[in-house]
């Protein structure tokens, strides 16, 4: 099964008035991301995914440039079906067969950032490609889901205290048992975080989980403050409140609240998450796939959420395809708990490629194959293809 070409399609799409939102990001106009397609010899093509950003906008010109220049022609030519070598080349450059001798990580500069989500898209598309090449999806390559279903949550809520019932409500009677929302930077202050938060569970009543995003907006005094007026909300997960990068301050937030800490959106590798445990500041890891590493990282940091008895809650703001991949792992590992499914334009997701989104009782049943079970329909891909 060897990789004829490598190809990476900076896919744009501009949201109608209708679709955008507002948060800390600023008024979301755009979705992004980058297909990354690997075709093989034999006739089989591998769909992938990279993001520019964590949230749906970004300039994808730096992704396509790495992918097409710098790891096509480490591809082209190679054995399709050696994922974990192939990841390990991209991943270790020039000193990949020293890292594989010493069975430990050499990395190259670009070990996290843009470089390791062209790396994630790659990823991605191999495994999509092992999973046609045996007829099957990728979750079967896995060993088949550990559920027969994953519970799924609504991923919204920019409205203000008097509307944010009616948003998130909406929501509900699509058939979602439980819900998130934004807070933080975009408030002003906690106390109006916290009178959007209580009006939200006073229209949803005990019986839907609620969930909050600060997006790493808060300061550590602010974001203990929020947790400590919301304690009695019942809050699935706070997620980011503060930066994670501020890993002792993100445990400080853990070890004085009550309620659980998300995050792990913005993190790459399996590195990074080891590093967030060791400081003991998560309950729940998020990592993004087309951000972390592919489903190949995911797989290491889903094994980590297991070992240390978290849970595992991947994120998934993006196409069809990384959704697909996260549906996969959180229904793959014993510690997945959660999908992620975005509300407001998400084109990419729900117009790029037929997918299953049919909620059952809030859950959503495995993913069909072959492979990530997503073909992107060529005129969309032809229509918002932007040329960097």
């Amino acid at each position: 099964m060897k990789i004829l070409s490598v190809e990476a399609a900076w896919l744009h799409c501009p949201l109608p008035a209708r679709s955008q939102h507002r948060s800390d990001f600023g008024q979301i106009t755009t979705f992004d991301a980058v297909l990354v397609t690997l075709r093989t010899e034999c006739g089989l093509s591998g769909y992938g995914e990279a993001k520019p950003a964590v949230g749906s906008a970004g300039n994808a010109a730096a992704l396509v440039t790495i992918l097409e220049q710098e790891l096509a022609p480490r591809l082209v030519g190679q054995d399709a079906s050696r994922i974990g070598a192939l990841m390990s080349t991209l991943f270790n450059g020039s000193r990949a067969e020293l890292a594989a001798r010493a069975g430990r990580a050499m990395p190259i500069l670009g070990r996290r950032g843009v470089h390791l989500a062209a790396m994630a898209g790659v990823d991605l598309a191999l495994w999509d490609l092992l999973g046609k090449a045996h007829g099957c999806s990728v979750l079967d390559l896995l060993g088949g889901p550990c559920r027969p279903s994953i519970a799924a949550y609504a991923s919204g809520g920019w409205a203000d205290a008097d509307e944010i019932g009616a948003e998130l409500g909406a929501y509900v009677e699509q058939g979602f048992r439980a819900v998130k929302m934004r807070v933080g930077a975009m408030d002003g202050g906690v106390a109006t975080s916290l009178a959007r938060v209580r009006a939200a569970r006073e229209a949803l009543g005990p019986g839907i989980g609620l969930m909050v995003d600060a997006h790493g907006t808060l300061n550590v005094a602010e974001a203990k403050r929020f947790c400590a007026g919301a304690v009695d909300l019942e809050l699935r997960f706070v997620e980011e409140p503060v930066a994670s990068d501020d890993r002792r301050g993100l445990a400080q937030v853990r070890h004085a609240s009550a309620l659980p800490i998300a995050a792990g959106e913005s993190e790459f590798t399996c590195f990074d998450f080891a590093e967030l445990l060791e400081h003991d500041a998560l309950d729940v890891l998020q990592p993004d796939l087309a951000i972390a590493g592919g489903l190949s990282e995911g797989l290491r940091i889903a094994a980590l959420a297991y070992a240390q008895r978290l849970e595992l809650a991947p994120h998934s703001w993006g196409s069809a395809i990384s959704f697909q991949a996260a549906r996969t792992l959180a229904l793959a590992s014993p510690a997945g708990v959660l999908v992620e499914v975005p509300m407001g334009g998400a084109p990419l997701l729900r117009e790029m490629a037929s997918i299953d989104l049919a909620l059952e009782g809030g859950q959503l049943s495995p993913p069909g194959g072959p492979g990530w079970g997503v073909e992107p329909d060529p005129s969309f891909v032809e229509r918002f293809t932007r040329v960097p």
